[in-house]
């Protein structure tokens, strides 16, 4: 299903342009601290490959383990107190409406991929940027679990 927003006041440009410019697609410095953190530590896989449900940031075809990096405002984290805060902002219908679209697109991308056999690993920038050892040991774990 995709997303409407119909009836919903769009952000104002100077909203829309700032948000649009800040955000990439590819190559986030979160992305790229778990890329190199997991080379370092002896992690091969591939990055940004077309055609998969949701484009996984890393993915490790031979484990069929996907990762996610997922940005904390985007995708939603402490939503209760994010949406709190989104209702009292500008044009919270518009924002609340977005963010929600993308938790539910994040959960079909999930279950899609886990019913294509694979391994769904997501995590929040804010995990990646605190503690990307911790974030590479999970995904050893994962992948020695599924190489097992």
């Amino acid at each position: 299903m995709r997303p409407t927003y119909k009836g919903l006041r769009p952000a104002s440009p100077h909203a829309t342009a700032a948000a649009r410019g800040s955000s990439k697609k590819t190559d986030t410095r979160c992305e790229v601290t778990l890329r190199k953190t997991l080379w370092a530590a002896g992690c091969r896989y591939r990055k940004n490959v077309p055609g998969l449900p949701g484009r996984p940031d890393v993915v490790f075809p031979g484990a069929k383990v996907a990762v996610f990096v997922d940005g904390d405002f985007w995708h939603g984290r402490d939503w209760e107190t994010r949406q709190g805060k989104l209702s009292r902002g500008n044009n919270p219908a518009y924002w609340v409406a977005k963010i929600q679209r993308n938790i539910e697109r994040d959960r079909q991308n999930t279950r899609h991929r886990q019913e294509m056999g694979w391994t769904v690993l997501r995590f929040w920038e804010s995990e990646v940027h605190s503690d990307p050892g911790a974030v590479v040991r999970r995904v050893r774990e994962t992948l020695r679990e599924r190489q097992a």
